[in-house]
């Protein structure tokens, strides 16, 4: 009997171990990274840097081995024409399905994992963060395509390529913020890729093992006070 309740006993204690490390485990998982806030120090951007930079890597393979369609290539141009200044988010260039909609699993069908859309005869821009699906909180439809009335904001210049290499044949900065930008391979590879940025080697998709982000310092350019155009 003693026996007995000895190995029952000892099945119980390596049950309840091994919850406790499978909890732990996965916990663990769970867990983002994230850079670390230093006391006193107001300066540090604290975003999940790493987050998302892995999440389209089941498509590496694919990107790789696609042939480019050269019919329908986006160029950086469009690529920028459909953004209100550099670093804005896109807007919507095509009718919406629903106006009351908020974007979700509508917005999804095409740009989750993109592909040819014959209707518009293009194929959709993959989605670098398919997590958030509030889509029109930040993509809006485009009402016009001309100015409203003019204004006199300034002009943010888009990062030319090629212009960001320490050296010679080195491998490019991130010359953009990386918060909303995680997914890498979102923008830089398959077929809706603009051209000019569209890699080579999307199979290697520890993308920041070779390209850092430009941690260039910057320069506070004082208080900005908007001009009234109308009193010039």
């Amino acid at each position: 009997m003693k026996k007995r309740l000895g190995i029952i006993s000892l099945f119980v204690i390596l049950f309840i171990a091994f919850i406790t490390i499978w909890d732990i485990s996965y916990l663990t998982g769970l867990e983002e990274a994230y850079i670390p806030i230093e006391e006193g120090n107001n300066t540090m951007h604290i975003i999940p840097s790493e987050a998302g930079v892995f999440k389209r890597s089941e498509h590496a393979l694919d990107y790789s081995n696609m042939p480019i369609d050269e019919n329908y290539q986006r160029s950086l141009n469009s690529y920028y024409e459909n953004r209100a200044f550099h670093g804005a988010p896109p807007s919507i260039p095509h009718p919406v399905e629903s106006e009351r909609g908020m974007g979700g699993s509508t917005c999804l069908k095409c740009h989750d994992n993109g592909g040819f859309v014959s209707k518009f005869n293009a194929y959709a821009p993959v989605s670098p963060h398919p997590e958030l699906v509030n889509c029109r909180q930040c993509h809006v439809p485009q009402k016009t395509q001309s100015l409203f009335k003019e204004n006199n904001f300034g002009k943010v210049n888009a990062p030319k390529v090629g212009d960001n290499n320490a050296l010679l044949g080195s491998p490019p900065i991130i010359p953009h913020q990386i918060q909303l930008h995680e997914n890498c391979l979102a923008c830089h590879a398959g077929p809706s890729a603009p051209k000019e940025i569209r890699v080579t080697h999307p199979e290697r998709v520890n993308c920041r093992q070779c390209h850092v982000l430009n941690n260039k310092e910057t320069t506070d350019i004082g208080i900005f006070n908007r001009q009234n155009p109308d009193e010039e």
